[in-house]
């Protein structure tokens, strides 16, 4: 958890924060499978593979079952959109930053020699709240687009979810986080851009984040039904011409 960000007050309810918050471990359940496209018309179109590599909401945090997470969800959403089956598998882990995608994760699903249809790339609430600098985010996820090329043509990058709205944090941290995401969100779109990758900026988009239920027990993961609302904005963002890209004939 942050220390020393933003204000005072922000800097004391992180201090607070850290030592009162008891995060979700990463659900059991297998971290991979297939979601079918659900339609008694659908043809004989080839399926689809994604893989996703990231932080805890990768992992599936605040779930009882992987198979409840954003990346099945994201799966099913695909499916339906694409009218085609999507395996998915994730590669998550609580806590993850940037630089360890980028130097541990990222190698890993690299040793397989697998190629995916879509590779999902989710993490920066950590690198915000490890205090670790625009510039290396900048040279982190840099490094990340560049390698992931040999896993994908399609890459898409995934922001942090909504801290602004996490009941867990104080105002003033929540603000504070806010401000960051912010500003890491500018730069990530720079480096997309730069490295011809979709860049979806989640931070303000009405997920219902302020609903009873989105949220896990723990305050600060979202909930199964929280990982549903945000795979709608996802897809949402990502539009038409990112479906067209997929779809069956």
């Amino acid at each position: 958890m942050t220390l020393g960000i933003g204000t005072p007050v922000a800097t004391l309810e992180a201090i607070w924060a850290k030592h009162t918050i008891h995060l979700s471990e990463a659900p059991g359940g297998e971290p991979f499978g297939v979601r079918k496209f659900k339609s008694s018309t659908a043809g004989n179109a080839k399926s689809l593979n994604m893989c996703a590599v990231g932080d805890s909401m990768v992992a599936a945090c605040g779930t009882q079952d992987q198979q409840e997470g954003l990346i099945p969800d994201l799966a099913q959403g695909f499916a339906q959109e694409f009218n085609r089956d999507v395996s998915w598998e994730a590669h998550g882990k609580l806590g993850a930053t940037m630089r360890r995608v980028r130097y541990r994760m990222l190698p890993e699903v690299l040793k397989n020699g697998k190629k995916f249809d879509i590779l999902i790339i989710c993490a920066g609430s950590n690198d915000i709240m490890a205090n670790r600098t625009l510039d290396e985010w900048r040279a982190d996820l840099s490094a990340v687009l560049d390698e992931a090329k040999a896993l994908s043509e399609h890459i898409v990058v995934l922001s942090p979810g909504q801290m602004q709205h996490e009941p867990s944090l104080g105002k003033a941290l929540r603000r504070a986080l806010e401000r960051e995401m912010d500003e890491q969100a500018a730069a990530s779109k720079e480096v997309c851009a730069k490295h011809h990758a979709r860049y979806v900026d989640m931070i303000h988009e009405n997920v219902h984040a302020d609903a009873p239920d989105f949220f896990s027990p723990d305050h600060f993961h979202p909930s199964a039904k929280g990982y549903s609302c945000m795979v709608e904005g996802v897809i949402a963002k990502l539009g038409t011409s990112f479906v067209q890209d997929f779809a069956a004939e």
